[in-house]
C-alpha cells in the first residue's frame, strides 16, 4: 500500500517541486515538449528531463500567477462564485427531497424517485443541448445562472441523501410526531442533524465536480471574464510551463483543505449512503 500511494502522489509532488524552479529551469527541462527532433539535420534524440527537485527553490511562478497577473485571481473567484451557490443549492434540494423520498408516504413515490434518478443515467452530453435551449429561451446564456440553476437541482444529491435517509429509524419521526412536531420541526431538528455525515460526502463530492468543470463554462460562457479557473488552466500555453506548475498547485489546495477538513464525514457518509468508488 505504501508503494501505490507513492506512485499515485508521484505527479502530485513533481508538481509541487516543478512549481518552485525558474521558467529557465523549466524551458530547459520540458522545452522539448511538442517539438519533433529533425534527424537529417543532425539534431540528436533527446529526452524530457523529469526533475524532481529544483536546482535553486524559487517564488517566481507564483509571483507571476498571484502578483504580476490578475487573470488567475479573477477566475478563481469566478470559480468560487460558481461553486458555492451550487452545492448550497444541491444541499438544501437533496435534503428536503431525500426526507420526502425516505420518510414519506404518497402516491407514486417511488416511480417518481426512480425517474428522477433516470437523469443520472444519461451523459452529460445528452443533457448539455436542452440546458442550453432552456437557458437560451430564458435569456441566460452568457450568465452564470446558466451553470447554477442546472447544478442546484441535479440528481445526484437526491439520490445520494435519499440512501442514506434510508439509514435514519423511523421510531425517532413517530415519537416527534407524538410530541406534536411537525414536518418542518422534523426535518430541521431530527433529519438535517442525522444526515450532516452524508452531507459532508456530498459537499466534497460536488466541490471535486464543480470546481474541475470545463465544458459547461464553455458552452455557457461566452465571455472569458466571466469562466472559472478551470478554464483557465485549460489554456495555460506552451510557453508558460512554469506558470501552470504554480497555478495547478494553487488550484488543487482548495480541494485538498475541504477533504482534509471533512475526511470523516466524508468517509462516513460514502459508507452509509452505499455509493462505491
Amino acid at each position: 500500500m505504501a508503494v501505490i500511494a507513492a506512485v499515485l502522489l508521484m505527479p502530485i509532488v513533481i508538481t509541487f517541486t516543478n512549481s518552485l524552479m525558474t521558467e529557465w529551469e523549466i524551458g530547459s527541462n520540458y522545452g522539448l515538449i511538442g517539438k519533433m527532433t529533425d534527424a537529417a539535420a543532425g539534431t540528436a534524440n533527446r529526452f524530457v528531463n523529469l526533475k524532481l527537485l529544483p536546482n535553486l527553490a524559487s517564488l517566481e511562478q507564483y509571483a507571476s500567477v498571484l502578483v504580476l497577473d490578475s487573470s488567475f485571481l479573477r477566475m478563481f473567484w469566478n470559480s468560487v462564485f460558481l461553486v458555492v451557490p451550487i452545492i448550497a443549492g444541491q444541499t438544501v434540494v437533496g435534503a428536503l427531497a431525500a426526507y420526502a423520498f425516505a420518510k414519506l408516504r404518497f402516491r407514486g413515490r417511488d416511480a417518481l424517485f426512480l425517474v428522477y434518478v433516470m437523469t443520472m443515467l444519461m451523459p452529460f452530453q445528452v443533457t448539455l443541448v436542452p440546458n442550453y435551449m432552456m437557458a437560451d429561451k430564458l435569456g441566460l446564456l452568457n450568465s452564470p445562472s446558466a451553470i447554477i440553476w442546472p447544478g442546484v437541482f441535479a440528481a445526484f444529491g437526491v439520490f445520494m441523501l435519499r440512501q442514506f435517509a434510508l439509514h435514519i429509524p423511523f421510531s425517532y419521526i413517530e415519537a416527534a410526531k407524538m410530541d406534536g412536531a411537525g414536518h418542518v420541526r422534523i426535518f430541521s431538528e431530527i433529519i438535517v442533524p442525522m444526515l450532516k455525515p452524508g452531507l459532508g460526502a456530498l459537499v466534497v463530492l460536488l466541490f471535486a465536480d464543480y470546481w474541475n468543470m470545463v465544458e459547461q463554462p464553455l458552452v455557457f460562457l461566452d465571455d472569458s471574464l466571466k469562466q472559472p479557473l478551470s478554464v483557465y488552466l485549460s489554456k495555460v500555453h506552451e510557453g508558460e510551463r512554469g506558470i501552470a506548475f504554480a497555478a495547478s498547485m494553487l488550484y488543487m489546495t482548495p480541494m485538498v483543505l475541504l477533504f482534509l477538513y471533512a475526511e470523516t464525514y466524508f468517509i462516513e457518509g460514502i459508507e452509509l449512503s452505499g455509493i462505491k468508488g
